[in-house]
């Protein structure tokens, strides 16, 4: 039996440490798989308890260079092997190296230097106090040594490796001709790399720091979601409370929650009336009445009264829980457009080498100096970056998942993600998904000389105890308009046709309840039968209603498509997607919804299992389909999809079985989640077309093909901050999608202006 567990990664750099880490572990036995993300420095591993423990795992990442350690429970903390260098070591560094820089470089562009380190009058003067300058910098900047040469050591070369390799290259050389000058080489003077070596160093760490900030706000979303989570809660001992930490919190333990407090855990109301604002889970503007026995859940927000619930689900079986956990799941996620990346990062840093060395020996043989060649040599390393090919994926992934959580859309997985933009039809479900779910009375039609409400008074009456859906909806409609319901002495149900009472003798039905009653409606009521056939048509249900066996009107009932179905087709269609209803209800309902719509395909009476089976055959035509739906038996249409979409309002099984969740209630967020693929699909394209595009160009640059052809020869500190801007702009590029709006404009207008209430009330609290 496979289990699935997640590490925490110190010490990667690049791409090429990844391929490091997925090829240690994936060696060892009873390993199925392991995914490294460079982007959130986690590493997700599928393998058998039996064959192989968690300490084999993180030993096997050690003797591969790297640091790992399980991951128990979700953490919005996402790790940065260069957090370590941090501001500080980059400011020691970057103030040595002003320096050096000036000393090394000051007499050429004509500005003041001491005589007592001028390279003409004191050539060991210059150089050893260089070198004594550098000795800081070496020191802010030792990961790159201690990471880069123990992977090299390792047989699995990285970013460190090349700045390691390169800058001890050049430092190695600058201490030869320090040596030559003590032997009274003063021209050697001129032949110094210390403010090379100290440069390249301080602008890789500025980068780096960068990146680390960049890749902070990529995460963004995960630590929003955090921030909801209280991190304390109130729990009542009889008469005493007491103050504990959220993560004390046990099921049944009686919490208060006050006015302008979050709710801890999900629970039960045990006492008390407040309204509650749940716009972060379901997306609604409205606050929700909770009195006892309503249920309430971790995160929201209390805003006016006191309650005492009961606690039911704590640590991490609460919706909020599952919530970051999906989005840190999908976040540490592999697209599966990253695997040419993946392939190419894996020799990357050897061929780099490789080209490194081959063009400085070329520039030797073609009658170059050393110094020359060492130039090519230590810039072709310096300028290559696995770390943009690296994080060209995951950031898009990354901001693209929490930007979807933002929206309510929570999507499972980035190969989840990356599938929906090739979406071409959306297939719906009918009830819950294109309807609202919920019956609602949409007609009343009265007998001549009868009164529209006295028919809704009597049926509503007769219905009182039903508790049936079709029922419900005429009491709720009976009390909106105020009507006075009395419970009659004694109710029938006669199943499949209607409910008959007596004291008052009140009947409402089908057609087939009029027959058993021995009523012919077409003798004694043909216009309401004229009216009932023309609603049925409309996709409604329809009941006549009788007072004493004598047919006094009909009421019509249906399960209203939502508001923003109509848009939402219009919508897909206008994006180049095909749009389909799937529906166990029966064709002319089907039809009459689809209708109402705008939908043309339509599959009616179709039973549970025939769902998956009707995705599967427009399958085979070569379409990719999409389910939308939110019932146990759309589970298996769900799970047969390309991708499933289920409304977060639905079933727990619907949404297991689904790649993606609706959180708040809402098809339009179908669109949003298509449509913001697609942006992340092109967000990624541009940072791969940049990834390998920089290293395509800037390598032969380095290796100085255009000195071959009259131009400039690169200097090795151009080439380091030519590298660092390129993960910078990567991970850049990737944080637009932050600013991503969505797809489609269907939530309520209310929802700006609930916010800014939520925060003003925060402040206050």
């Amino acid at each position: 039996m496979l289990i699935r567990k997640t590490f925490a990664i110190k010490g990667m750099t690049c791409a090429a440490c990844v391929a490091a880490n997925e090829r240690t572990v994936q060696k060892l036995e009873g390993v199925a798989s392991v995914s490294v993300n460079l982007a959130t420095e986690r590493m997700e591993v599928s393998f058998d308890p039996a064959l192989v423990d968690v300490s084999q795992i993180e030993a096997a990442v050690k003797k591969a260079g790297y640091e790992a350690k399980l991951l128990e429970k979700p953490s919005s903390a996402s790790l940065s092997s260069y957090e370590a260098y941090g501001w500080k070591r980059f400011a020691i560094s970057a103030s040595f190296s002003v320096v050096i820089l000036y000393i090394a470089m000051g007499s050429m562009l004509g500005l003041p230097l001491p005589a007592f380190i001028d390279h003409k009058s004191s050539p060991l003067a210059f150089a050893l106090v260089q070198l004594a300058l550098l000795v800081p910098v070496l020191i802010a900047g030792k990961s790159f040594y201690v990471h880069g040469f123990k992977s090299l050591i390792n047989l699995s070369p990285n970013m460190d490796s090349l700045i390691a390799i390169g800058t001890s290259s050049a430092i190695l050389y600058s201490l030869y001709s320090t040596w030559r000058i003590l032997g009274g080489d003063h021209e050697a003077s001129m032949q110094l790399y210390f403010e090379s070596a100290a440069t390249i160093i301080t602008l890789v760490m500025l980068g780096k720091n960068f990146e680390s900030q960049s890749k902070r706000k990529t995460s963004e979303a995960v630590r929003k979601l955090m921030k909801l989570r209280p991190s304390t809660a109130t729990i009542l001992d009889g008469e005493i409370e007491r103050k504990v930490s959220i993560d004390e919190v046990k099921p049944n333990d009686l919490l208060l929650v006050r006015p302008g407090e979050r709710i801890p855990v999900d629970g039960r109301v045990k006492s008390g009336l407040s309204n509650v604002d749940e716009s972060m889970l379901t997306g609604e503007s409205i606050p929700v009445e909770k009195a006892e026995g309503f249920e309430v859940f971790g995160g929201t927000m209390n805003l006016n009264g006191s309650l005492v619930i009961v606690a039911e689900k704590v640590g991490e079986d609460t919706v909020l829980a599952k919530i970051i956990r999906l989005v840190e799941e999908a976040q540490s996620s592999k697209a599966p457009i990253a695997r040419l990346a993946d392939q190419i990062s894996s020799i990357f840093v050897p061929t780099v080498m490789g080209i490194a060395l081959l063009a400085a020996l070329g520039w030797l043989l073609a009658g170059q100096s050393v110094t020359f060649a060492l130039t090519v040599f230590v810039s072709v390393l310096t300028i290559a970056c696995p770390c943009a090919l690296g994080l060209a994926t995951p950031t898009a992934v990354m901001v693209g998942t929490g930007k979807a959580a933002e929206l309510g859309i929570l999507i499972k997985s980035g190969e989840a993600l990356e599938i929906v933009h090739k979406v071409n039809t959306v297939l719906f479900d009918k009830t819950g998904t294109i309807t609202v779910g919920k019956p609602e009375l949409t007609d009343v039609v009265a007998a001549e000389g009868i009164s529209e409400d006295k028919v809704l008074e009597l049926a509503a009456s007769a219905e009182l105890s039903s508790g049936h859906p079709l029922a419900n909806a005429i009491v709720e409609a009976a009390r909106d308009k105020g009507l006075y319901l009395s419970l009659p002495d004694h109710v029938e149900t006669i199943a499949g046709k209607g409910i008959v009472a007596e004291s008052p003798d009140i009947a409402v039905g089908n057609e087939a309840l009029a027959q058993s009653l021995g009523i012919l409606l077409s003798a004694k009521a043909p216009d309401l039968l004229s009216e009932s056939t023309r609603l049925a048509a409309e996709g409604k249900t329809v009941m006549f209603v009788f007072d004493n066996r004598a047919p006094i009107g009909l009421i019509a009932v249906a399960d209203q498509p939502r508001p923003e179905s109509r848009a939402v087709v219009d919508t897909l269609r206008k994006m180049g997607i095909d749009v389909a209803l799937v529906t166990g209800d029966n064709r002319s309902t089907a039809d009459a919804i689809a209708h109402s719509v705008g939908i043309s395909e339509v599959y009616s009476e179709v039973l549970p299992a025939e769902k998956a089976s009707i995705v599967k055959g427009i399958q085979a035509s070569g379409r990719k389909i999409a389910m939308v739906g939110d019932g146990i038996n759309d589970a298996p249409a769900l799970a047969q999809a390309d991708v499933g979409i289920a409304i977060a309002a639905g079933t727990d099984i619907a949404m297991e079985s689904a790649d993606i969740i609706l959180m708040h209630n809402n098809i339009g967020d179908v669109v949003s989640a298509i449509h913001l693929s697609r942006e992340v699909i092109k967000n990624i394209k541009q940072n791969l077309f940049w990834a390998f595009g920089y290293n395509i160009l800037g390598i032969p640059i380095a290796a100085g093909m255009l000195y071959a052809f009259g131009g400039p020869l690169l200097s090795p500190i151009f080439a380091a901050a030519a590298m660092s801007l390129s993960s910078v702009s990567v991970v850049t590029n990737a944080l637009r999608l932050k600013g991503y709006k969505s797809g489609m404009e269907t939530r309520s207008t209310n929802s700006r202006a609930l916010e800014k209430r939520r925060i003003d009330h925060e402040k206050i609290a």
